[in-house]
């Protein structure tokens, strides 16, 4: 009916890097005292993963693939608050959507999942808002029409202890149903928890009975922060879900990770970590990985994350049945 091109749909997934490890806020022994101090050096650490220029980095290695949906995990918003001056903002989302400006690339945001929220301060006397986010991003094309969107927090979320405090480290996933050339499909974007499995399990599950218990063909996204044939992997391929890497990849496919200052001479990318699943009607064509070489570096050095990003092209095959499959199956979010 159609040819064959028409139903070509590229994706890409990729952690971006919200620009400094986390562990030291979270460490169990850290008082109210030493919180100021401790928040100065891990901003010092975001400062010095320079996110505008890796951004340009990141959009390079983007436009080599110019894919049509990008999901991408840790896409932060960080607000330096000077009380006797301004707030600086880096909002990762509009850095990268204006990087890939540059290179001519348009893109908008379809759907975004705000997590975990914290304000805390530093012994500058400045206060750090950090704002944790995922994000759908769609190229500006006519052929691809966003008809339904969710966005929602998981229910199940790790509780850790800041400076004695107990802080829940909310996370989420967000999902658009996307029309092209009348049919439609969906597109599930998410990262889970990467400290215990079991509520990265519980995490899990609530997409696949959540967003992914459909019959329109559906796309995951995302970092899931666990190897292939772990449980959490298995919870996806046992819900029907394949792995795009495991059916046309070549190679190991690494993703996951390089060091937390993204300075280290030779990759250490060893775990894969980052997945294109899919289910009901797609056939993949090519997976590649993206932003794992040294001439993805920035000129100052800089890995672009510390997650490599998968790139993948996937044919939707013509199902007539799937083409007014809009509200038998929802899931209210």
């Amino acid at each position: 009916m159609n040819s064959r091109s028409k139903l070509d749909v590229s994706f890409l997934t990729w952690n971006i890097y919200q620009g400094f490890d986390v562990l030291p806020l979270f460490n169990p022994s850290l008082t109210p005292a030493q919180l100021p101090q401790v928040v100065t050096q891990v901003f010092r650490q975001f400062l010095a993963t320079n996110f505008p220029v890796r951004a340009k980095a990141i959009a390079k290695a983007i436009a080599s693939e110019k894919p049509d949906l990008i999901g991408l995990q840790e896409a932060v918003r960080v607000n330096l608050i000077i009380p006797t001056f301004r707030t600086v903002t880096y909002d990762f989302i509009e850095i990268l959507l204006e990087a890939l400006e540059e290179r001519g690339l348009k893109y908008e945001v379809a759907a975004r999942n705000n997590n975990a929220e914290a304000e805390l301060p530093d012994s500058n006397e400045n206060l750090i808002q950090f704002l944790e986010r995922d994000a759908i991003l769609i190229r500006k094309d006519h052929k691809l029409d966003v008809i339904r969107k969710q966005e929602a927090k998981f229910k199940t979320n790790l509780t850790a202890t800041i400076a004695g405090q107990p802080f829940t480290i909310l996370r989420g996933w967000s999902s658009i149903d996307v029309k092209i050339d009348g049919q439609v499909f969906r597109m599930i974007n998410t990262r889970l928890d990467p400290s215990v499995e079991a509520i990265r399990n519980a995490q899990a599950l609530e997409i696949i009975q959540g967003p992914a218990k459909t019959s329109l063909p559906v796309v995951i996204t995302g970092d899931l922060n666990a190897p292939p044939n772990s449980s959490t992997y298995n919870l996806f391929i046992t819900a029907g879900f394949k792995d795009t890497w495991n059916k046309v990849g070549e190679g190991p496919g690494f993703t996951h990770e390089q060091k937390p200052d993204l300075l280290n001479a030779i990759s250490t990318l060893i775990e894969r970590f980052d997945y294109i699943l899919f289910k009901n009607g797609w056939e993949p064509l090519e997976v590649e990985i993206v932003g794992e070489s040294q001439n993805d570096r920035t000129n100052t050095g800089l890995w672009p994350s510390d997650h490599a990003g998968v790139s993948a092209s996937l044919h939707l095959e013509d199902h007539h049945d799937h083409h007014h499959d809009e509200s038998s199956d929802e899931c209210s979010s």
